[in-house]
This record gives structure tokens, C-alpha cells and sequence, in this order.
């Protein structure tokens, strides 16, 4: 039986009830705190600005922003009126906000001003120029012909768009009546939440994620986690991704805990959080963790606090592991396995593992999730322990399918139900899985394959590499040959002969890396994660920009 069979509205009102006085969201470099009463009271007012708007039940409405207020706001205005909010990656510029709004049929867009270097404002005139003359809710576009309105989050007047100000105020002369009435129309099998997926491999494509999706999905991560009211989780990581939404948000409201955000990542603001809040846990991926313990004002903040988290998205360096539960008290930490497909966890290890299981494993399957691994060739099911095979998932938590997309949707999820990672695994005679890399990551050279973790694992204990990654690079002679990409420590000097003496003797001649490249940073997506793919366009251009010549 399912932890929860209600919609992600119904469910965070439950909690408002049982829990109103109780400190929900927590902006700690503004003093910014909303009690679960007060956050409620502010959804459901931009819910009824919504739809006093003429947006409704499964209408597509999208955020493009860091992690403001309003963010949540908007995530859970549009579950208590049935639409389908649309995670927009804040890193995408004009081409791939165009490929969104015409991909994900979206009724109105709500948007910051700039993320960075990128000015949404200018975009957004750009891509869709009637805004500038035409009047708010009065917009047609020949175009995004689903477009009809644009909202700016904040106060400033925009010409063409509403405000979020403006929105609270429709919705703060409406009677909570009309929400009551609108919830019968829908059930916790709709579609809540499209998420787009990071664009390793080609165009994104739109996640359909449901209320019973991600709520048990949250509630199963955060019982591993061993989550209470007590706890405070300091959200570092981008809502737009699964990571922020689901780990972090979903984990928090199913245990009545409270959020602790920061609008982006930075490893000072974050170590500062976690000392002024007394938060108990943090969620990112592993160059997050580095970034804050290579600081060099890391021991200045009191760390006593913290006991658990979640370390994933990537690889989970085990010397980092160590350093996080050594020097951050994050003795509970965990790692959570999945894709955005499936909600986005299937495994994960829980607060009491071993630190063997924690650093070598991702866990074990949630509660109502079956897991398995099969032979990518034969789609045979592989049981012996140690062996490598496709990990595949059937259970709540996947995805609705990919929308508009059906053939997309046939290609990852079977007729049976499983699931499709795209990802090599093994288990073990505990039943904790291992991930040993992407299908597609995996280096064939000569007839050999290579696993990029195995040589990533071993080259990080090499005194002064601060961060790894390997990939494939093109061979004239073996089809592939080994590359390695290396970030070094601040003040610490390398050369590739240094890295392959280090490798000479420990590992198999084949897997030391041919080519080594000494870079400042890796392509990565918006939400933190590597873009493995990119490494072999990288490694042509260093080549070419070294005199290297390919072999």
C-alpha cells in the first residue's frame, strides 16, 4: 500500500492543518519565513489570481527562475487549480525557451528578470514581440499560438505581463469556495508537473509526473533520510530539477519538516545557512560538497548541526564521501539512484548503512518499486551478483510518458511497465545496487570495454586531483581510446606523464588514459550534472588547440 493516494494539493493542506504554526520556507540571507499557514494562505491566493486570469485545470504553465519565493508559490498555486507546472532550466537561452513554450503548448510563462548573463526580460520580448504592444491577458502570438499570458515575478511593470503582485491581489478578492469546487475535477493521477529532462542526449523532452508520482517518490526519500518535524533541509540545488522538487520539496512537506533555501548555489552562502538555521540536512551533487569543503572559511562555520542528506547526480567520489561525513557530521548522509523519469528515485541507501554500502552503493529499491537488472542486448533478466546489466524500474514511480511523444515513451517503458535507465548496474549479495556507468558512457576500445567510474574512482585518490572525469575519446587504431579531464586542488601542479606513473602497475594497461587534459571546469547542465557526451567534442578541440595528434 501506497503512502499516499492524495493530490499534492489536498495533501499539503492536510499538513497546513495539523502543522499551521510551523515553520515551512526559510529564506536565511533575507529573514524571509513563512509559517505552513502563512505559505498556504499565499497559494492559494496566486491559485485564485490564476484563475481569475482564465487559467485552469490542466493547463501548462511555466517558471523560469532561480529559487525564488514565488517559485513554490507557483508549484503548488497551480496543484491546487489542476494545472501542470513546466520546470524551465534557468540556463537556457532564447533557442531552447522557444523549443520549450512550443514543445510544452504553454498557456502563460512566469519569469524573473535575468539569471546571470542571461536578461529574460530581453528574451522573452524577443521571442515574442506582440508583448511589447498588446495589452496583459490580451496576448496573441502567431508563433506560441498557446501563449496568452506572461507574468513577471516581482514587482516591476512590464509592458504585456502581469506581476505576481497584481495576481495576489485578484486572487485575495475571490472566496476560497472556488478551489473547493475546481478540486473535484481532478485526481492524484493527473499530471502535476512537467519536467524537462537536462538535454544530455539531444532535444529535451517533457517529463509528465503525476501527484502520486512525487509525493510517495519524497515521502520513500525522506523516511531513508529518517525525516521529521524536527529536521531542516537546506535546498542548495535548483528546483527546477527533481533534485530541488522531489528530494528536497516533496521529502520536506510528507514529513512536515522546513526548507531552508538559497536562490542559487554558493558554497559560502551555504555553509552560512547550515550555521545560522542549525540545518540538519543538505541535498547536492558532489562538486557542490567540494566546493564547500575546499572553501577556504570551511572552518569557520559550525557543522555540529547537520546529520543526514543526499549526495547523487553524479558519481560520488568516495574520498569526498568521507570528507562530508568526517568534517560536515553528515554521518547519515545518503545517496539516491534514478532519472527524472522515475520521479526521480528507485534505489537509495538509508541514514543506517554501513559507510561501505554508502560509498560503493546507491541502496537499495524504495518501498512498491521493483527494480532489476537485465542484459541491454537480450533484455534477459541477470541475477548473479557482480554482474553488469541495464537497471530497469516498474512501479509508481514512473513517469506518465513523455508528452506529445509517444514513440519516445514506447522506446523507455515497456509493455510489462519497467522502465529503461539507460544505465549499467550491479548488485550484490545484499541486495544493493552499484551503478557502473551509462550504456552510452562506456568506452569501447580494441573490443575492450571500460567503465568511466572504475578509472574515475582510482584516479581520485590521487594526491591533488580535485575532480574527474572520463570519456571516450575518437582512435584512428582502437575505435575509442581512454581520456581523463582533470580538475586540480588551487596551488597544485600536474602533467599527464605524473597522472600515467600513477596509474602504471595499478590498473590494466588499457584502462590508463591515452589522453589527459588539465581543465578549469566541465560542461555541465543547469542543474548541476555533467555532460559527458560534450567530453568528446572537448577532447578534438584540446587536441587540435595542443598540436595532438589523434591516433
Amino acid at each position: 500500500m501506497l503512502f499516499s493516494e492524495d493530490t499534492l494539493a489536498d495533501f499539503f493542506e492536510k499538513q497546513v492543518e495539523r502543522l499551521p504554526d510551523h515553520e515551512f520556507l526559510i529564506y536565511p540571507d533575507r529573514n524571509l519565513r513563512f509559517t505552513y499557514s502563512e505559505f498556504n494562505e499565499r497559494a492559494n491566493n496566486l491559485a485564485k489570481g490564476l484563475l481569475s486570469i482564465g487559467v485552469g485545470k490542466g493547463d501548462h504553465v511555466g517558471i523560469w527562475a532561480k529559487n525564488v519565493p514565488e517559485w513554490l508559490t507557483f508549484m503548488f498555486a497551480t496543484a491546487k487549480i489542476g494545472a501542470v507546472l513546466v520546470n524551465v532550466n534557468t540556463a537556457y537561452k532564447s533557442h531552447e525557451l522557444e523549443y520549450i513554450l512550443k514543445q510544452s503548448d504553454m498557456k502563460a510563462l512566469a519569469l524573473t528578470d535575468r539569471f546571470r548573463d542571461n536578461n529574460y526580460i530581453d528574451i522573452i520580448y524577443d521571442l515574442v514581440p506582440e508583448l511589447k504592444t498588446c495589452q496583459r491577458g490580451k496576448l496573441t502570438s502567431e508563433k506560441f499560438p498557446c501563449l496568452k499570458h506572461v507574468i513577471h515575478v516581482g514587482q516591476d511593470k512590464h509592458r504585456g505581463m502581469y506581476n505576481t503582485n497584481e495576481l495576489l491581489l485578484l486572487g485575495q478578492n475571490q472566496d476560497d469556495v472556488i478551489l473547493k469546487e475546481i478540486k473535484k475535477e481532478f485526481d492524484n493521477n493527473d499530471v502535476v508537473n512537467m519536467q524537462y529532462t537536462s538535454g544530455t542526449e539531444g532535444f529535451p523532452k517533457g517529463v509528465m509526473l503525476t501527484s502520486r508520482n512525487i509525493l510517495n517518490d519524497g515521502y520513500y526519500i525522506g523516511e531513508n533520510m529518517n525525516f521529521s518535524e524536527e529536521d531542516r533541509l537546506c535546498i542548495q540545488v535548483p528546483l527546477f530539477h527533481c533534485f530541488g522538487s522531489v528530494l528536497g520539496v516533496m521529502a520536506v512537506i510528507t514529513h512536515g519538516s522546513t526548507i531552508v533555501m538559497l536562490e542559487e548555489f554558493d558554497p559560502l552562502l551555504a555553509l552560512s545557512a547550515i550555521q545560522k538555521e542549525k540545518c540538519t540536512a543538505i541535498h547536492g551533487v558532489p562538486t557542490m560538497f567540494i566546493a564547500k569543503l575546499t572553501h577556504p572559511m570551511f572552518d569557520m562555520f559550525d557543522m555540529s548541526s547537520l546529520r543526514t542528506g543526499i549526495m547523487a547526480g553524479s558519481t560520488c567520489p568516495v574520498e569526498t564521501m568521507k570528507e562530508v561525513i568526517d568534517k560536515m557530521n553528515m554521518t547519515e548522509i545518503t545517496s539516491v539512484y534514478g532519472l527524472t523519469e522515475a520521479s526521480p528515485g528507485m534505489t537509495q541507501t538509508n541514514a543506517a548503512d554501513t559507510f561501505e554500502k554508502k560509498v560503493n552503493t546507491v541502496g537499495t529499491p524504495f518501498p512498491n518499486v521493483e527494480v532489476k537488472l537485465i542484459d541491454p542486448d537480450t533484455g534477459e533478466d541477470i541475477t548473479e551478483v557482480g554482474k553488469k546489466g541495464e537497471i530497469v524500474c516498474r512501479g509508481f514511480n514512473v513517469m506518465k510518458g513523455y508528452y506529445k511523444n509517444p514513440e519516445k515513451t514506447k522506446e523507455v517503458i515497456e509493455d510489462d511497465g519497467f522502465l529503461h535507465s539507460g544505465d549499467l548496474a550491479t548488485i550484490d549479495e545484499d541486495g544493493y545496487y552499484s551503478i557502473v556507468g551509462r550504456i552510452k558512457d562506456m568506452i569501447i576500445r580494441g573490443g575492450e570495454n571500460i567503465y568511466p567510474r572504475e578509472i574515475e574512482e582510482f584516479l581520485y585518490q590521487m594526491p591533488g586531483i580535485k575532480d574527474v572525469q572520463v570519456a571516450g575519446v575518437p582512435s584512428k587504431k582502437y575505435g575509442e581510446a581512454v581520456g581523463a579531464f582533470i580538475i586540480l586542488h588551487e596551488g597544485c601542479t600536474m602533467n599527464e606523464y605524473d597522472v600515467r606513473e600513477f596509474c602504471e602497475g595499478k590498473i590494466a594497461r588499457y584502462k590508463i588514459p591515452k589522453y589527459i587534459f588539465f581543465v578549469k571546469q566541465f560542461p555541465m547542465t543547469g542543474s548541476g550534472k555533467i555532460q559527458k557526451f560534450k567530453l568528446k567534442d572537448l577532447s578534438l578541440e584540446l587536441c587540435k588547440q595542443q598540436g595532438i595528434e589523434i591516433i
